[in-house]
């Protein structure tokens, strides 16, 4: 692996306690070129983990805090007449940065949802007609509260699909949330963190990236697990090809972060339930009974034979 992102991964984990899967995870992400949807409740921390992650690679951040009338041009942007030049003029909105964090995008209506899911796809923005790149590591993680919240608007599973990973932010150990609590005590979140690679260099890792091996033989087992999600009674809606993409890209990110230039069955089983999570759901008879979208991807990886 890359010295300085081994040096990124040190001081990330310093700065945000107690969460160090979900941090590889996220840059396991980003390096993947996909975008990320954390679910959790409020108070866990996620917005600081975001941008601390821009801090590190010298991003520019942009947080939009989504409510139930946010329109779509607030995401954006949009054009005004200028009187005193007689002409048009193009207001860019917070989408125009290269980490965005979509805070509580379940609070929104599905419309101005849909308008930063466009954005994450083609990665360009149009406003009045004209059209605008975005950054070229341009980065959404959208924060969701657990649906039992009032006044939420759940994610169609379409919307989902759009998100390489689904990762579920928990409270930390009793040691872990002291230390964080300490941290805030002594005022060290205040500290301004040093950038660790600019955002060329990341650029160059992700190149590097592309060019891990994925076999036939570890391709042929990550297929077979991903249509298993199709042919089980357990699941009423399996997970898409685009889920099959999504798990081969982040399974060569978390090679390269495993200090390997191949990805192995174990890759793939890492990256299976953030992966899957929101991109299947579950059978109502399973829902019924209380079992777990994780445990029933757990049962579906223990029962796909991996290739020697």
């Amino acid at each position: 692996m890359n010295e300085q992102l081994a040096s990124l991964i040190e001081k990330y984990e310093e700065r945000i306690v107690g969460q160090s899967l979900n941090l590889k995870l996220l840059l396991a992400s980003i390096l993947s070129g996909g975008h990320v949807l954390l679910e959790g409740v409020p108070g866990t921390g996620k917005t600081q983990m975001v941008k601390t992650l821009a801090n590190l690679i010298g991003g520019d951040f942009s947080r939009i805090q989504f409510t139930p009338d946010l329109l779509p041009s607030d995401i954006t942007g949009s054009t005004i007449y200028n009187m005193k030049d007689s002409t048009f003029q193009t207001l860019k909105g917070p989408i125009f940065s290269t980490i965005l964090l979509a805070d509580e995008i379940n609070r929104t209506p599905a419309k101005t949802q849909a308008a930063l899911l466009e954005a994450m796809e083609e990665k360009q923005v149009t406003i009045h007609g004209e059209t605008y790149p975005l950054s070229d590591v341009f980065f959404v993680v959208a924060t969701q509260n657990p649906i039992e919240f009032e006044g939420t608007y759940p994610l169609p599973e379409a919307q989902q699909d759009r998100f390489l990973f689904k990762l579920i932010i928990d409270f930390p150990q009793f040691e872990e949330e002291k230390q964080v609590l300490k941290q805030v005590m002594e005022n060290e979140m205040k500290k301004p963190l040093e950038q660790v690679l600019s955002l060329l260099e990341f650029s160059s890792i992700r190149d590097e990236i592309e060019e891990i091996t994925l076999s036939e033989s570890v391709l042929d087992y990550m297929m077979k697990l991903v249509r298993r999600t199709r042919e089980t009674d357990t699941i009423q809606f399996g997970a898409s090809t685009r889920a099959a993409i999504s798990m081969g890209k982040a399974a060569k990110a978390w090679a390269y972060l495993s200090g390997r230039d191949y990805v192995t069955p174990d890759d793939i089983k890492m990256v299976a339930k953030p992966s899957l999570r929101h991109r299947i759901q579950l059978s109502p008879h399973i829902e019924l009974e209380g079992t777990s979208v994780d445990q029933v991807i757990e049962d579906l990886v223990g029962a796909t034979p991996v290739p020697r």
